[in-house]
This record gives C-alpha cells, sequence and structure tokens, in this order.
C-alpha cells in the first residue's frame, strides 16, 4: 500500500520568517487593540503574520502583562518573580540584598481632598522619582495604590540608609502639579530589610521584615526612613526551621557549639 504524500515543509530560517505562520481562527484583534492603546509598535523591519512578527507581539504582551498601566513600574506579579530569584541568588552567593518599601504618606487626604486624577498624577510623580534614584540593575515595582518595593542586589549595608535617605528626600523636595496649576508637597515613609545572607530563607519572610520597618517609620511620625540592619538582625524562628528543618541531630549538635569542643586526651 502506497504511503499517503506529505507536504514538504521549508524550514530555512528566511523563508520561515517569511512564511504566514497565523493559523486560521486565532483572534490578535483584542490583543494588538491592547498593545496599541500601550504604545506599543510592530518592528519595522518584519513583514505581518511572519515568525518575527509573532515573536514581537508574544514579547510585547509579557511586557505588558508585567508593568503597572500608570507608572510603567514593574507590577506585582513582576515584583514576586524578581524577589523569589533574588532570595535565592543571595542564599548561593552571599551578596547583601536589600528590599525598601515605600508607601506615600496621607495619600487618602490627597483623593479626598484634589480627587483622583490628582491622586494619580502624584502615584506617577513618586513613581518616576524612585526611578531616578536607583542603578538599572535594581528593580522598582508598584505593588499596592500607593505602595511601592525596590529591590536592590549587591548593596552592601553601610550604603542601604544613604539609598533610602536619597529616595525620601527626592520625593519631599518635588512639587506635584496637579489640575488647575496648582502644587502639591507629598512625601514617603520607607521601610527596609536585608536579606539572610547564605540562609535559604522565603521571600515572604524577607517582605515581612521591611513592612514591619515601614509600619515603624509610619509609627514614629511619617516622611522617614527605618532599616533593619543585618548586625541587628535576629534569625526568626521560621528561618531556623528552614535552616535547620532537616538536620540529624548530631548535626543539631553540631551547630549548636557542641562538636567545636576540644577532644579529650588521655595522659
Amino acid at each position: 500500500m502506497q504511503e499517503p504524500a506529505i507536504a514538504s515543509i521549508d524550514l530555512d530560517p528566511v523563508s520561515l520568517a517569511r512564511q504566514d505562520v497565523v493559523p486560521d481562527g486565532l483572534r490578535l484583534e483584542q490583543a494588538l487593540a491592547l498593545l496599541s492603546q500601550a504604545g506599543w509598535q510592530p518592528p519595522a523591519d518584519v513583514a505581518d503574520q511572519s515568525v518575527p512578527w509573532l515573536q514581537a507581539v508574544i514579547d510585547g504582551l509579557c511586557d505588558l502583562s508585567s508593568r503597572d498601566a500608570l507608572t510603567g513600574l514593574a507590577n506585582r506579579r513582576q515584583f514576586e518573580a524578581a524577589i523569589a530569584r533574588e532570595i535565592d541568588r543571595v542564599a548561593r552567593v552571599g551578596e547583601p540584598a536589600l528590599l525598601l518599601l515605600a508607601d506615600i504618606d496621607h495619600f487618602k487626604k490627597v483623593n479626598d481632598t484634589h480627587g483622583h486624577a490628582a491622586g494619580d498624577i502624584v502615584i506617577q510623580t513618586v513613581a518616576r522619582c524612585l526611578q531616578d534614584c536607583v542603578r538599572p540593575m535594581d528593580l522598582v515595582a508598584r505593588v499596592g495604590g500607593e505602595e511601592f518595593a525596590i529591590i536592590l542586589p549587591n548593596c552592601p549595608p553601610a550604603f542601604g540608609q544613604t539609598v533610602a535617605e536619597r529616595i525620601r528626600l527626592k520625593v519631599a523636595h518635588r512639587p506635584v502639579a496637579i489640575v488647575g496649576g496648582q502644587q502639591l508637597h507629598v512625601t514617603v515613609s520607607i521601610g527596609g530589610a536585608f536579606a539572610p545572607q547564605w540562609v535559604r530563607s522565603l521571600a515572604t519572610l524577607w517582605s515581612e521584615r521591611a513592612d514591619q520597618q515601614l509600619y515603624r517609620a509610619k509609627a514614629e511620625g511619617r516622611n522617614r526612613t527605618c532599616l533593619d540592619m543585618p548586625p541587628l538582625t535576629v534569625v526568626s524562628a521560621e528561618e531556623k526551621g528552614l535552616l535547620f528543618g532537616n538536620f540529624t541531630p548530631v548535626d543539631a549538635s553540631a551547630a549548636s557549639g557542641h562538636a567545636g569542643d576540644a577532644p579529650k586526651t588521655t595522659p
């Protein structure tokens, strides 16, 4: 019995790039409308419906899904992925990393007094201040209504307070021009914590430490920075469990210092 003929497929990269790759029935209209609304433009040097064109659409959608619509910063989804990677890197490499949480002070009063449009302008202005104060390798994210997070890899503890204060002062000294020509002056409270080095911790525990410092900054009067510095940090019960949870009794004894006793000698 003769085998049915199989249509040949041109796998040459140049030819493949020119082929129409969008299957019939694939609805891209909504995706393209969302991308266009966000200011996305397809690459000028690729043909519509080609492999590079479809890849550009996918890349654009991925970027759009990881960005905050109001500020253009990373959103909570991207922040959570980044902090998980960073705390894993700190555990493996041991380099210091700082997490800062910044919250706009009395933001509800801004909305109540000047309206939500003014509130949006305040959020956008603060976002630009944060972005202006960090390195390209740092991640700035909007994680809540008026709350931001900054992950600073390889940030030595000696520089942590300086970085946080630079951000706080940048916001405090930049007036916010709202509709009608009026200028507002806003401040932020900042809490921060360093990831425990060489410890297989959890991103949630790191975030909780920074959040505790943010609450402290708010309680002490706002418009200030409070950091949980490594020399003053006590390893939590949860982190001890992560560190020693799989130890045998002999390992636990060694970790507590008993294995370090000098061996006894017989006279």
